[in-house]
């Protein structure tokens, strides 16, 4: 396996102006050790904590990157815009809340070193708030059982992994969240290192109840797009055929009262309920054909 040439560390923030100092100082002591080079790229979410009164310090370190957003666009974009400008042949992701300890550096680059493509950092001390810790444990979960995932805190933002893979994974979106599995899926070689996960000091958490809600859809996506995204058909046309049954089940059942027992049917509403539930599952089904057309013609024309 080739060695690391050039790590690109990709830091997106929001409103960390206590933290970045304190972060660029630490990553610099760790990753200068090395006999690699090194870029540090600070991605600006569209803060407005006055970190500004800061930059001379930061920019004046020739190996500080400073991107800025034109407004918070939220944690995806801003990985994605560190992505487009980072140069090395290895990316390192880490949070700026000075929860991530630089000196755990080494560990991810010795694991990468040692034949790795995608390494992610598992937070074996968690010291986060209450709802972190029930997002991460549903999602720990669900992804073990539901999609086979070999990682045992895939939420962790601590990770790093070797550039090429960005060929064959798609970044967009909060999708960032499942960059681990994606890598998974595609066939890297990909492992898992224990890493310090410290209180945060300075700053509010940017995870509240609503993050909760947003990561639990995020995981149903992920779900349909690593399971059914080339078999659609799998996936709508199972739950196609279950309403289409039920509907059939019924329809057949008020069909029988009318004929055998006499029933009149504009006292059932059972049977509006019965002719939506076949109509509804013949859509879906429907849908799950198109889906697989689109796939069809999307690898035919590839």
């Amino acid at each position: 396996m080739k060695s690391i040439q050039k790590i690109s560390v990709v830091i997106p923030f929001h409103n960390e102006k206590e933290n970045l100092l304190t972060l660029v100082d630490g990553l610099e002591k760790v990753v200068s050790r090395g006999s690699y080079d090194y870029e540090i790229l600070l991605v600006d979410d569209g803060s407005y904590d006055g970190y500004e009164s800061f930059l001379p310090q930061l920019t004046e370190k020739k190996t500080v990157t400073l991107i800025k957003l034109n407004r918070q666009m939220g944690k995806g974009k801003a990985l994605s815009e560190g992505l487009e400008r980072a140069l090395g042949d290895a990316i390192l992701f880490m949070d700026a809340d000075l929860q991530d300890d630089p000196e755990d550096i080494p560990l991810f680059i010795e694991k990468l070193e040692s034949g790795y493509d995608f390494v992610n950092g598992h937070r074996f001390t968690r010291k986060d708030n209450g709802i972190i810790k029930i997002y991460s444990t549903i999602a720990r979960w669900f992804l073990r059982n539901y999609l086979n995932s070999p990682f045992t805190d895939i939420n962790c933002g601590f990770k790093m992994f070797r550039k090429k893979i960005l060929s064959d994974v798609v970044l967009y979106g909060n999708n960032f969240r499942f960059l681990p599995l994606a890598a998974f899926y595609e066939g890297y070689r990909v492992g898992e290192v224990n890493v310090h996960n410290k209180p945060r000091i300075y700053g509010k958490s940017k995870y509240g109840i609503s993050k909760l809600f947003v990561g639990l859809i995020d995981m149903l996506s992920a779900y349909f797009l690593y399971k059914f995204a080339e078999k659609p058909l799998h996936f709508f046309g199972g739950i196609g055929a279950i309403l289409f049954g039920i509907g059939g089940l019924a329809l057949a059942w008020v069909t029988y009262e009318r004929i055998v027992m006499g029933v009149l049917l504009y006292r059932r509403p059972a049977l509006l309920y019965a002719i939506f539930l076949v109509i509804l599952g013949i859509q879906i089904i429907m849908t799950g054909i198109i889906g697989e057309l689109i796939v069809y013609l999307h690898k035919k024309n590839a």
